[in-house]
């Protein structure tokens, strides 16, 4: 529920292609791509010419989406719906919920307590967190490329606030492809089925969990971490100002007021 794909994501070593038969080969039933605001992973995989060797195996389009002040939150929209301001970074979280909900999507916090900027319970928005974490459909319960305290914090916030939790690896590489989970209660074949399940609420609706990576990139670098870290922040403000006037188009055709 938590994937990046070579052909989608700046940071991605992975092709799509490869990661469905990496996740079959594990006993997967299906992934939710989930690029940095970006769709270009899961559109590789439509026009693949291959498609019909995972006929069986699930592969649902989400996005990944890089909001100024709440860090990263997963977006999960209706088959057939498309909306080009989730592939343009830097909205604030409330108008993310606004845009999202209104067209029949769900959405929610991936790694709620991971990096600072990255996640929601490290940005200012947290202060105010009552104002915005009852809006969420999930949360993400279980990220491989977090730590044990990090995902225990996350289930935490998820008991307070009745949420169903995600499970995923938040692979960029192969090694790491696979090591989250989440199970349903029922069978998931389109997105509007997951949205649908999600809709009658409640921490019963899946399960999730999985083995924790040990190859990512702060792990390695150690200290030096906080210095990529504050470069995320400037790229991703940098980032939303360039793309400022277009999501302002992109707002006022959706018919969302702009103040």
């Amino acid at each position: 529920m938590h994937c990046h794909t070579k052909e989608g994501s700046l940071d991605g070593k992975v092709p799509v292609e490869e990661f469905i038969q990496a996740l079959i080969d594990r006993g997967y039933d299906g992934m939710l791509v989930s690029d940095h605001n970006s769709y270009n992973g899961y559109r590789a995989w439509k026009k693949s010419k291959n498609t019909g060797w995972s006929k069986d195996f699930v592969v649902l389009k989400g996005i990944e989406y890089d909001t100024i002040d709440a860090g990263h939150i997963l977006v999960i929209m209706p088959e057939g719906v498309k909306l080009k301001i989730l592939e343009l970074r830097g909205l604030p979280v409330s108008f993310l919920i606004e845009i999202v909900h209104k067209h029949g999507g769900i959405l929610g916090p991936a790694h709620p307590c991971g990096e600072k900027y990255l996640s929601i319970t490290n940005t200012r928005q947290f202060r105010n967190r009552l104002a915005v974490m009852d809006k969420f459909d999930f949360l993400e319960g279980f990220n491989a490329c977090e730590s044990q305290e990090s995902n225990a914090k996350a289930m935490e916030i998820a008991d307070e606030y009745g949420l169903p939790v995600f499970g995923g690896s938040d692979a960029h590489k192969r090694d790491c492809v696979g090591l989250g989970y989440t199970e349903f209660r029922e069978d998931i074949s389109c997105e509007s089925d997951l949205i649908r399940l999600l809709g009658q609420k409640g921490r019963q609706l899946c399960t999730c969990g999985g083995e924790f990576y040990r190859g990512t990139t702060k792990e390695k670098i150690g200290k030096a971490n906080s210095l990529l870290v504050q470069s995320f922040w400037f790229y991703n403000h940098l980032g939303s100002m360039m793309r400022h006037r277009k999501r302002i188009i992109e707002l006022k055709k959706l018919y969302i007021r702009i103040k």
